[in-house]
């Protein structure tokens, strides 16, 4: 395992979309990975809003990975207790895998808000960065962050977030087009983001 380019993409994936699964895809290509690990937020700190639970949120995030082998489920934040930190998870895989080289995906919004992660400068020393360029996103306002290299990712320009697809559910329209098959299948199965 030592030498390993490992991704870790870590977020809500309430419910996970195309654009989260274009994204990893375009990152296994752009930063050469030999895997790219999903983790879903046991409990997202940052997060106002009700969440799924968390295993319905594993459920469609197996449904979102299918068909891709170096597409990985890790569960580690979804067994710990209390807040999902990333920096956790991180210490807890290298020394689970000492040797690999660690990038962190990350969107731009999530980037320019870094400064506000717990422990985020022991974060940025441990990783290489790789953040998803979006056309006219915001540059991050710390000094500090900006100096800090990173690896760009093509983003895919794609009109698509999981606010959207829960309110499209919510009013009964459809998303099949928004995210893949599985998890449009176990949305309507389980009943998931419809009102009352």
């Amino acid at each position: 395992m030592s030498g390993r380019r490992i991704g870790l993409f870590g977020g809500t994936f309430d419910p996970p979309h195309n654009a989260h699964v274009a994204l990893a895809h375009r990152a296994l290509v752009d930063l050469a990975l030999d895997e790219l690990r999903w983790i879903p937020a046991g409990q997202p700190y940052q997060k106002v809003r009700a969440i799924t639970p968390a295993a319905q949120r594993e459920a469609m995030v197996r449904e979102a990975i299918a068909g891709e082998p170096r597409f990985v489920l890790e569960r580690c934040e979804l067994e710990r207790s209390g807040p999902s930190y990333t920096i956790d998870t991180v210490r807890a895989l290298q020394a689970r895998q000492p040797g690999a080289q660690w990038f962190l995906l990350v969107g731009a919004d999530q980037y320019a808000g870094l400064p506000s992660w717990h422990d985020w400068r022991d974060l940025l020393a441990r990783v290489t960065l790789a953040v998803a360029q979006r056309p006219g996103a915001a540059v991050p306002a710390s000094a500090e962050l900006r100096a800090v290299p990173v690896a760009a990712v093509a983003l895919p320009p794609m009109d698509v977030s999981a606010s959207v697809i829960r309110d499209r559910v919510a009013a009964g329209a459809p998303i099949t087009d928004l995210v893949p098959p599985g998890v449009a299948s176990y949305i309507d199965r389980h009943h998931l983001y419809r009102p009352g």
